[in-house]
């Protein structure tokens, strides 16, 4: 996998050159393409050994983004525990503020999480996150009704992020890819069948043909998981 130092200057230079970080998208999933085995319920999938590589991954990017069906589901960290590094800032797509006050992520000072909600939030529950440390901000909505991917990108460029690690859930991995608003992509395939959730949520995908074929791909085993790493071709 690409080195952290490797990374550090492609995304910086990448964030000059187009204003926003430079994202890599990266899930675990089983052999048929399940990511949890039902709606609301997290699953570990990866290794101990492959976990260890999303930790080193956790602490080569600046920040890091999940949705807040992650958040209720799952009540993640979102910090680097397995390896020594620095945290990642916390990023959280809500676009109506059902952020749980009780979150580990509001008592992980000084990384706060910034909350990304929509305009129509209400104001009492924004202050009441903010009291706790919280820093919310409220973006306009997209075409699938979710948190514009534009507006929010800029905005993390200008705030000085170079790098942004995307985890999912299901509904952000397609949004992102829908708005071709990833650089890499790094997948954990772990050798069992779920049937459950699938990782692409093309209910929420207005137009499902635009995904792409992945170059410069490497593949490699860690553990007893399989590694797939490449770059979107998005001309294709």
């Amino acid at each position: 996998m690409e080195e952290a130092a490797t990374l550090a200057v492609k995304s910086a230079s990448h964030r000059l050159r187009t204003g926003r970080p430079y994202v890599t998208l990266t899930y675990a999933q089983s052999l048929d393409g399940a990511i949890a085995a039902r709606p609301g319920h997290p699953l570990a999938l990866s290794c101990r050994e492959s976990q260890t590589m999303t930790h080193v991954l956790r602490a080569a990017h600046d920040a890091i983004l999940v949705g807040i069906g992650t958040v209720l589901a799952d009540d993640p960290s979102l910090t680097v525990r397995l390896v020594s590094g620095k945290n990642p800032q916390p990023v959280v797509l809500d676009g109506r503020l059902r952020f749980p006050l009780f979150s580990k992520l509001l008592r992980q000072q000084p990384i706060s999480p910034w909350i990304i909600t929509g305009t129509k939030a209400e104001a009492e529950r924004q202050a009441a996150l903010e009291s706790l440390g919280a820093r919310v901000y409220r973006l306009p909505s997209g075409d699938n009704g979710g948190i514009e991917l534009k507006e929010l990108l800029q905005m993390l460029g200008e705030m000085g992020i170079n790098s942004l690690m995307v985890e999912g859930g299901a509904q952000i991995i397609t949004s992102f890819l829908g708005f071709q608003a990833v650089d890499q992509v790094i997948v954990t395939i772990a050798p069992v069948l779920v049937g459950g959730v699938r990782v692409l949520d093309f209910l929420h995908q207005p137009r499902p043909k635009i995904f792409p074929r992945l170059i410069n791909v490497d593949y490699q085993r860690i553990g007893e998981d399989l590694i797939v790493r490449g770059e979107p071709d998005w001309t294709a």
